[in-house]
């Protein structure tokens, strides 16, 4: 019988790092756990050829599997291992096959609303289970949720040609597309005309709207090392977003090289970040600023220091894709 992995395709890019080194050792191998069932889902829902009852078939079982009812789907049985083992919810990873149960045949968005219904299922499940993974409350959802979906609506802009083209699928809202006299059609094209390129810049303008409640994700966390990764996922995208009201997604480069992610700004990085910047040394551009978590264990202060380098405008940078490094030492290094 076949299973989801058997119709893969090996793509593995993504616009955001995947159980980075930034991310707890012992939490990596249920990230990767759920991203390889999410994969597997994707794959399905995504291929130009399978008929639509054989997909729902697929992701049937792939949801059988994570259940318990059966071992017949591989994709599923390390997600359902991570999970019962930290006695966590199998719904996030539920919620996602809604959305690509929607993908099987749903074709078009009407309008904003729609795509952030989609985007409900599609995107916020992930950061929901990497919260709830690091026991993260629930207040932290909100902005989550909307760092996802922002990256959620730019993945549909980097690749609107191409959906459109493979899959017949668009998710650029048909309301957008009509408000510049334009049909789904257009996105054919090699090359956006003026009145496409206006109308993806106003989808990703909306998009842009999602960030500054993004951007407080990494100061709303608890886990020093989930802040920084989040600061990280939310230049990332600030740097595409810019980049996407500046080129055309159907004839230019819009996706990220692989090893070429962006560093967040010192301003974004956490909430922990309340000493003021330390003086750069003489003849540096940067600002430096240490940042201390002390949690304390059995009345043990362990102490963490993150040493973030920026430009003297880290906001400013970030809105035009300059993103500073940022490096994290280990206890008891000092910045040279």
């Amino acid at each position: 019988m076949s299973t989801c992995e058997d119709y893969g395709t090996g793509k593995t890019q993504e616009n955001f790092p995947v159980a980075s080194r930034l991310i707890a050792p012992g939490l990596r191998a249920p990230i990767l756990a759920y991203y390889r069932f999410a994969r597997a889902a994707d794959d399905v829902a995504d291929h130009p050829t399978l008929e639509p009852a054989i997909k729902f078939e697929l992701l049937d079982g792939l949801e059988a599997t994570l259940l318990g009812g059966t071992d017949r789907d591989p994709a599923a049985l390390p997600l359902r291992a991570q999970l019962r083992g930290r006695a966590l919810s199998p719904q996030h990873a539920l919620d996602l096959l809604t959305a690509f149960r929607l993908d099987v045949t749903k074709r078009r968005y009407q309008n904003w609303d729609e795509l952030m219904h989609y985007c409900r299922y599609s995107a916020m499940p992930v950061g929901r289970f990497v919260l709830e993974l690091h026991g993260e409350s629930r207040t932290t959802w909100e902005a989550s949720d909307a760092l996802c979906s922002a990256l959620q609506v730019i993945n549909h802009l980097q690749d609107c040609a191409k959906d459109y083209r493979a899959l017949d699928r668009v998710y650029v809202p048909i309301d957008a597309l009509a408000q510049y006299g334009l049909s789904v059609e257009t996105l054919s094209a090699p090359r956006a005309t003026p009145e496409l390129r206006a109308c993806l810049q106003s989808v990703a303008r909306k998009t842009e709207s999602l960030l500054p409640q993004a951007d407080q994700l990494p100061r709303v966390v608890r886990n020093l090392r989930l802040g920084v990764e989040t600061a990280v996922i939310a230049a990332i995208a600030r740097k595409l977003t810019a980049w996407l009201l500046e080129r055309d997604p159907l004839s230019e480069r819009v996706h990220l090289a692989r090893g070429s992610l962006p560093r967040p700004s010192c301003r974004s990085c956490c909430g922990a970040c309340a000493a003021p910047p330390a003086k750069p040394r003489r003849g540096a551009a940067r600002d430096v600023a240490r940042v201390r978590s002390q949690p304390v264990n059995r009345g043990i202060h362990r102490q963490h220091q993150l040493v973030l380098h920026g430009t003297a405008d880290p906001a400013g940078a970030t809105a035009r894709g300059d993103v500073p490094d940022l490096r994290v030492l280990p206890r008891g290094r000092r910045h040279r």
